[in-house]
């Protein structure tokens, strides 16, 4: 089978890909920006894409003729999506509107990577029909975004998911091995403690990612850890795993941080759906913070 994956040099996408690839399936990562040397293995191909271009969309599908589409690329910087809402806009929305118009020529199964934040987070746990009430910018583009999903005339999923970690496969940090990074230089860091998540590791979210392939599975579908913590739990949890009980780390509160885009307080997510479907079965926090961290793993 062809996918298409977007944003292939992100940390979904880069697992997204990994994942496909050991599944058998022809791959072809796509990225805006240069190949993912790292991939060099038999049906893989890259196709170097920005999807808000039309003609370079077009030229990409006119060649590939996927017949699955992974559209995990996105502008998801909160803040730079609240700062920059012209281009999160054109990104997130018109870039996710251009690939649906292509898509539909050759028939494609569409897959569209969202978020918990298109939820207010005052209540949490939410399912997959929960009416969403974003907060941020960010939210708003990716409920407009799956919006046009649904207007796909083809066959569809959605999979919204939460706070994504695991070890970069290009060199980039998540959360959790940026924490590592500080804890080790000893450095002082404030981590937000009064915003609840369903950390989700990245191999779980890209497996969930392979099974809809597999099963053909449409609709939306929440895909995500199943235990509840706040970011300075989770950093806490790394220095108790590499060691360090003497540290910087600090304690504060969503309003302290001033930040631009409003985030939600209790976003976590419900996957009992995913599990009965999919057979989604995430690993513990614990057990992924162990793959992320272990270099020798």
């Amino acid at each position: 089978m062809k996918i298409l994956v977007t944003g292939a040099n992100g940390l979904v996408g880069s697992y997204v890909v990994q994942q496909l690839l050991e599944a058998g399936h022809e791959v072809y990562a796509s990225s805006k920006n240069g190949d993912l040397s790292s991939f060099a293995a038999a049906g893989y191909h890259f196709r170097q894409m920005d999807f808000t271009d039309p003609y370079a969309v077009l030229e990409v599908f006119e060649t590939v003729q996927p017949d699955v589409v992974v559209h995990s690329g996105a502008m998801s910087k909160p803040d730079d999506c609240e700062r920059n809402q012209a281009e999160a806009y054109e990104t997130n929305v018109a870039g996710t509107v251009q690939l649906l118009l292509n898509a539909a020529d050759h028939k494609s199964f569409f897959i569209f990577l969202s978020t918990d934040f298109i939820f207010n987070g005052e209540e949490g746990m939410h399912k997959e029909e929960d009416p969403a009430s974003p907060l941020s910018y960010y939210g708003r583009t990716k409920l407009e975004a799956e919006e046009a999903v649904q207007e796909y005339s083809y066959d569809w999923a959605i999979v919204r998911t939460v706070f994504v970690y695991g070890k970069p496969l290009h060199g980039r940090n998540c959360f959790l091995t940026m924490i590592s990074d500080k804890l080790r230089k000893n450095a002082l860091f404030r981590v937000v403690d009064d915003q609840e998540r369903t950390p989700t590791y990245a191999e779980d979210l890209a497996e969930g990612i392979a099974a809809i392939i597999e099963k053909r599975a449409t609709g939306i579908f929440n895909l995500c850890g199943d235990e509840v913590a706040t970011p300075f739990q989770m950093a806490l949890r790394v220095a108790e795993f590499i060691g360090i009980t003497q540290h910087h780390l600090q304690p504060i509160h969503t309003k302290e941080l001033n930040e631009l885009a409003q985030r939600p307080l209790k976003s976590g997510l419900d996957i009992s759906k995913a599990r009965r479907i999919l057979g989604y079965r995430p690993v513990s926090f614990e057990e992924g913070l162990r793959k992320t961290l272990n270099r020798g793993d």
